[in-house]
């Protein structure tokens, strides 16, 4: 006896947001990547179109990670002290669809680096590779200000994706996106009605919609990880239900989370039946990913090459068609 299948009728969709620019376009990428779109709840192609897959973003940082765990470090080998080198690699030997370039060195306890040395980076990472690039600051306000606007104008046309704008700190960075022509990360914190709120006062200054990307904020596995979940599974019901404040593409650093836990982190000797400590942390790191790829996550910020391959492999099952007739 066959079964009726029940579908949603959905009347909201998630906006279409484009990163990149070529150079017919004005900018100088090989080719521009496209999130949102979707009609319908995660990877449930039976009810509705997911056109474009998620993307994965291989974080970068402007100063040797020494914060990092070894078993990660020991993945990129000798390129950490080049951020050119270290996205070219990213690119080309573990097949990064973007560039999550982070101006850690911008923090006058880190480096103190100023906004025209940054500049310098991100130019120099633009001319290493070829797919978009997002770029955020070191999260000092009011240093933030002063370097994401002078990388706004620096690469004007790039179509860059530039964080963070917060419900604190939106104004200025968001100035430099309608300016130069760039895309903004709207950040805040696992609060859904801030998400929705700073979206609002982001449109508001004049800056459309399909140049927003959200991040809503995320927890790594163990750590808030289902909190995370229902942040955005909400925004997503809330989009197909047509609410056009919540109806835009997200963004989850999925690497910076996965790898401050204790679990990627104890060796083995601290707690032998745990396991091998980089298989630990790389399966802690690709779980996190694959969780929230069905919360709605449209790009995702990773860090170990291991767990790109892995949650990769799953968004090519994910993508599957899983018509019902």
């Amino acid at each position: 006896m066959p079964v009726q299948v029940i579908k949603e009728r959905n009347s909201g969709k998630v906006l279409n947001v484009v990163l990149g620019a070529t150079k017919e376009q004005g900018g100088t990428r090989t080719h521009t990547i496209t999130v949102g779109r979707q009609t319908c709840l995660p990877f449930l192609h039976f009810e509705g179109e997911t056109p474009n897959r998620p993307v994965i973003a291989i974080e970068v940082v402007d100063r040797y990670p020494d914060d990092w765990n070894d078993e990660l470090k020991k993945a990129y080998g000798d390129v950490l002290h080049d951020p050119a080198a270290w996205a070219k690699k990213s690119v080309e030997e573990f097949g990064a669809d973007m560039i999550y370039l982070r101006l850690q060195s911008a923090d006058p306890d880190l480096g103190g680096s100023s906004p025209e040395k940054c500049v310098e980076t991100v130019k120099s990472v633009l001319a290493a590779v070829g797919v978009p690039l997002a770029v955020v600051g070191c999260g000092i306000d009011d240093i933030d200000n002063k370097v994401i606007s002078a990388v706004a104008e620096a690469c004007a046309g790039e179509n860059l994706l530039l964080g963070h704008a917060t419900q604190e700190n939106y104004n200025t960075i968001t100035a430099a996106c309608m300016v130069h022509k760039h895309t903004l990360i709207a950040n805040s914190p696992l609060d859904i009605n801030i998400c929705k709120q700073l979206n609002i006062l982001i449109t508001e200054m004049g800056l459309p919609l399909d140049r927003i990307v959200m991040d809503p904020s995320i927890g790594g596995l163990g750590y808030g990880l289902e909190y995370a979940y229902s942040i955005g599974e909400r925004g997503r019901i809330g989009t197909l239900q047509g609410d056009k404040m919540l109806s835009l593409p997200t963004l989850g650093t999925v690497g910076f989370e996965a790898w401050k836990t204790k679990e990627s982190n104890a060796s083995i000797d601290e707690f032998p039946g745990w396991g091998d400590q980089a298989e630990r942390a790389i399966l802690w790191e690709a779980l996190t990913a694959s969780t929230l790829l069905q919360s709605g996550l449209d790009i995702l910020v990773m860090r170990h090459p291991e767990a790109v391959r892995l949650v990769r492999k799953n968004i090519d099952e994910l993508m599957k068609p899983n018509k019902v007739d």
